[in-house]
């Protein structure tokens, strides 16, 4: 027979789950028996761990929003503006081409710090940037009086400035923060009003008025240096100054007529200049002309001196040759007298004279032949004693 439902006996199996401890583990992991229909469910069920319930949703909430206010309270407290003085910050920036300024319970501290990152003491230590670099501070409306009473005024005067980095110390100490004010901006009023005061309109707004920036940053320039000499000034911009406005017709008419007179001079300086030009134009046409005369007269001299030296050639030449020929007409008419002297002997001259009269066609008869026959011997006899008489004398 089957046991009754509900009898302890049932199943083996549940008689040893009874008999063994059992953890939370294996509860979890252990698959449940399957027991016949009717049976009683195993008490191992009984020691199921019971899992914790969930947080409800306001708590999470909660410390969500606690969490980020102390998150952004730290990075307030920790992190500030880099270029503000917050008594809060603890870190805190100074920009490049600045140095960072301390005060301590309201005392200057004379360290400073580079560009960068640095830390302080909140609520004690208060910082500042101070610029060390080249800046320009623009000083507007600044009225003036000039010598004549005439009220004018300036609308933008800018001064280029810039404090040494080893007088930032010193400078604020004895000026503070704002010692541009002192320095820059009220000074600029002092001296436009000290320079305006001493000089005419007519000096400050045009004989004068390319002078006024020198004057001013020399002035300016010379009190830095006897009182701050950590502030360099480098140049000053000053603009026109606004004048009344019948005073600036007068001087604009003023200019109208000075550039027409200017226009004048520079007509009759054209004109001088013309005149000029044309007249060294001329003066350089004669002298080119004097100088082409000269070539020309050089050039005709030389060719006559080439022409007389030509002709005293030629006359040398002629005179040599002639003389060379006289020389030789000479020479041969001596030769031939010596060699008439030696040939005309008596009897070559009797010989002639036979040869004459045989080649004669005609015979002369008369009492005057035989004195003609006798007067050529008488002549042969007369040239052969001339001839023995030079011989003797050799």
């Amino acid at each position: 027979m089957d046991p009754p439902q509900g009898s302890p006996q049932s199943s083996p199996d549940a008689q040893g789950s009874r008999q063994r401890p059992m953890d939370a583990s294996q509860g979890l992991r252990q698959p449940l028996m399957d027991t016949p229909q009717g049976s009683r469910q195993p008490r191992r069920q009984q020691y199921q761990p019971r899992r914790p319930d969930p947080p409800s949703g306001g708590d999470g909430l909660f410390n969500a929003v606690v969490t980020i206010f102390f998150f952004v309270l730290v990075v307030v407290l920790l992190v500030s503006s880099s270029t503000t003085g917050s008594s809060l910050s603890i870190l805190h920036q100074v920009p490049e081409g600045h140095v960072g300024v301390y005060w301590r319970g309201g005392a200057l501290l004379e360290a400073t710090t580079d560009p960068g990152f640095h830390w302080k003491l909140p609520l004690i230590t208060q910082f500042e940037p101070i610029q060390v670099t080249i800046q320009t501070d623009q000083v507007r409306d600044i009225p003036c009086g000039t010598k004549g009473g005439v009220m004018i005024s300036f609308d933008k005067i800018e001064v280029v400035n810039r404090l040494r980095k080893s007088f930032v110390y010193q400078t604020l100490h004895e000026y503070g923060v704002y010692y541009d004010k002192t320095w820059i901006y009220d000074k600029i009023h002092h001296e436009i009003n000290q320079f305006c005061s001493a000089h005419s309109l007519q000096q400050v707004y045009i004989d004068m008025f390319d002078q006024i920036d020198e004057k001013v940053k020399d002035s300016i320039q010379a009190d830095c240096t006897r009182y701050a000499p950590g502030i360099e000034i480098i140049s000053v911009r000053v603009t026109k100054p606004n004048i009344p406005v019948s005073i600036k017709r007068n001087f604009e008419l003023m200019e109208e007529e000075r550039t027409k007179a200017l226009i004048a001079i520079e007509k009759q300086k054209v004109a001088e200049k013309e005149a000029e030009t044309q007249k060294m134009i001329a003066l350089s046409e004669a002298e080119k002309n004097a100088q082409v005369s000269q070539i020309q007269m050089e050039q005709k001299l030389m060719e006559k001196n080439s022409a007389k030296r030509q002709e005293e050639i030629e006359n040398e030449m002629y005179i040599a040759r002639e003389k060379s020929q006289a020389d030789a007409n000479f020479y041969r008419v001596m030769k031939e007298a010596e060699a008439n002297r030696l040939k005309l002997t008596p009897e070559f001259l009797e010989l002639k004279f036979i040869e004459a009269i045989a080649n004669n066609s005609k015979i002369f008869f008369g009492e005057k032949v035989p004195n003609m026959v006798m007067d050529q011997r008488l002549l042969g006899n007369y040239l052969d004693g001339i001839s023995k008489k030079g011989r003797g004398d050799v």
